[in-house]
């Protein structure tokens, strides 16, 4: 004689995100994790300390979080906030990188004549118009493109992204420094042909390290505020 199981189905319900605890929420069987209000949570505990240690230490922990999606977890997406010691590196390196070709091309001379010949007023518009170029040209690929989440993490004044200002000032130094070491500005006999020639390779190193800045992701090092405060 057979005996008749009950007719009982086992609860297949999901966990709600309450069950599986603060900034984790049940989809499919797979977790998610709030990753943006634990940033959020961190930049507002980096602007109430004071003690420059506990600070970087904030920073660190900020910079592991960020940085986990290097791993290849899917819970993450691409986050930059932090500027350090490192970024300023592949900055320079991607100045250099894409600077050497045009040292030693002579079309260099020809555009800077070129924007010594049109001065309407006085004005060298086509160098001014040079130089806004560039300025957009490394904040469009910064914060306008898709490459990389960049965030304007800790501005200049509340205002001025820093890892902007830090690219134009670095690949400017790489342009300037390298032109001048090849004696490609003759030995700054005429300034303002120099500075024409100079913003020309500007261009171009720029482009550089702005896409050596971003395409590596997330890096290590000390942030750049700290060591400024350092100083």
């Amino acid at each position: 004689m057979s005996r008749e199981r009950p007719d009982v189905e086992p609860s297949t319900a999901a966990p709600t995100g309450d069950a599986v605890g603060p900034g984790l929420e049940a989809d499919g069987g797979e977790e998610s994790v709030d990753i943006e209000a634990v940033l959020e949570q961190l930049d507002r505990l980096e602007q109430t300390v004071d003690d420059p240690n506990e600070r970087q230490e904030v920073q660190e922990t900020r910079s592991m979080v960020t940085g986990l999606d290097s791993g290849g977890s899917s819970l993450f997406g691409n986050r930059i906030s932090r500027y350090t010691t490192r970024d300023v590196a592949e900055t320079f390196v991607g100045g250099v990188l894409l600077s050497l070709p045009l040292l030693v091309e002579d079309g260099v001379y020809d555009i800077a004549d070129h924007f010594a010949a049109v001065t309407p007023g006085g004005i060298p518009i086509f160098f001014v118009a040079n130089v806004l170029f560039i300025v957009t040209m490394a904040a469009m690929l910064l914060y306008w493109t898709d490459i990389q989440r960049v965030e304007n993490h800790n501005p200049i004044f509340g205002i001025v992204p820093r890892r902007l200002v830090g690219v134009l000032v670095i690949s400017f130094v790489v342009a300037a420094g390298l032109m001048t070491l090849w004696g490609r500005v003759e030995g700054w006999s005429e300034p303002d042909i120099a500075i024409y020639r100079i913003s020309v390779i500007w261009a171009a190193a720029a482009f550089g390290g702005a896409l050596g800045d971003i395409l590596p992701g997330v890096s290590s090092g000390t942030e750049m505020s700290t060591v400024l405060e350092r100083e």
